[in-house]
């Protein structure tokens, strides 16, 4: 049985370091944004190319915070629009609705998965105040052209990279660092995974920095004085102490995803499966290869058969859920066509060249 992702395999090489470092986290008795936190701070917005970074408890306060903050520097005020892709994952929508601001979603396109931009023409209103790009699944949206259309709007740009670490657009800068402020998640199943949950904003703001700092800890400027009504939303110690250990091999597991991706676009021929697009370039780093079929049910039946585990991302879109329900009478037919398609398949440095051997002929061999 081949695991859709086996989470076991994927830490065991840092098995050790873990162990060691526990052992020290222990030792030190400091549990609660110490020294690993700031450690981790440091070196995770050095490898982004962002003077700043604020460890969060999780990716979705991640967003929610850099919102918050914004709205106390002014730059936002509840009531504004933010313009969100139809098809990410429900939490970035969830984190702007929680800071009291209206997500606006935009239809995505069958050839990148990212926003439709001329749909995006058609949602601009005087409230809007922020455009959202997901780099969903691991690419880089067209940042270009979404700073283009930001700066002809005078909006801010606020990306969710929980996708995407490590991945570097054409100019060379990292995923994290081509925003105004950028949202991560540590999640375990994610390309810098977590032991439990994780997350972190890095920005060129100083102010903004600041500001999510003390609101990530009740809004305390000094122990036990709020400046601010803030929420807890720290990023744990031990957490942040086995997130420096995987950072070191970030690239390294990334460039494998790359190799194993390569290897299902050139030897994948299906009429009945679509592949996803790839320029070959490093702004992808594949934290999932999603492929799309129309038949996508009875092919994630049959490699179920076969001894390969999948997953769907996601099976239900955003403006069809119980708890969006003001967005149920929103059309986007290109979301939901995605989301009836979409079929993830075993992508993971952990998966060994049989392994990919056998997903490659397996699809291969898939008949209706």
């Amino acid at each position: 049985m081949i695991p859709f992702l086996d989470l076991k395999k994927i830490n065991a090489p840092y098995e050790q370091e873990f162990k060691n470092k526990f052992d020290s986290f222990l030792e030190k008795g400091w549990y609660v944004l110490g020294e690993e936190v700031q450690l981790f701070e440091a070196e995770y917005a050095q490898y982004c190319g962002t003077t700043h970074c604020a460890g969060t408890a999780n990716g979705l306060d991640a967003l929610r915070l850099i919102f918050e903050g914004y709205k106390i520097l002014e730059q936002l005020q509840e009531g504004d629009e933010v313009l969100v892709a139809s098809n990410t994952y429900i939490a970035t929508i969830i984190a702007i609705k929680q800071a009291g601001l209206v997500p606006v979603l935009v239809e995505a396109t069958l050839l990148t998965y990212n926003f439709d931009f001329e749909d995006l023409q058609h949602k601009i209103t005087q409230k809007t105040k922020v455009i959202l790009p997901t780099h969903l699944y691991g690419k880089l949206t067209d940042m270009e052209q979404v700073s283009a259309f930001a700066k002809a709007y005078h909006l801010l740009v606020i990306t969710d990279c929980a996708q995407s670490h490590g991945a570097k657009y054409i100019n060379g800068n990292r995923s994290g660092s081509l925003a105004d402020a950028s949202a991560h998640s540590f999640y375990p199943t994610k390309n810098l995974g977590a032991l439990g949950d994780a997350g972190a904003i890095t920005t060129d703001s100083e102010a903004l920095s600041q500001v999510v700092k003390k609101y990530r800890n009740y809004g305390f400027k000094e122990r036990y004085v709020a400046e601010y009504a803030g929420i807890n939303s720290r990023l744990d110690e031990i957490q942040a102490a086995f997130l420096r250990i995987k950072l070191r091999e970030l690239d390294i597991q990334n460039q494998r995803r790359r190799e194993i991706a390569m290897q299902y676009l050139s030897k994948i021929n299906n009429q009945h499966i679509i592949l996803p697009q790839f320029d070959e370039g490093e702004n992808h780093v594949w934290h999932l290869f999603v492929v799309r079929s129309k038949y996508r049910d009875l092919l994630q039946s049959y490699l179920k058969q076969q001894g390969i585990g999948t997953n769907i991302h996601y099976p239900l879109p955003p403006h069809k859920q119980e708890a969006l329900s003001e967005y149920h009478m929103q059309s986007f037919p290109v979301c939901e066509q995605l989301h009836k398609e979409v079929l993830s398949i075993p992508l993971s440095p952990a998966l060994s060249e049989e392994d990919v051997e056998k997903i490659i002929t397996a699809l291969n061999n898939f008949r209706c």
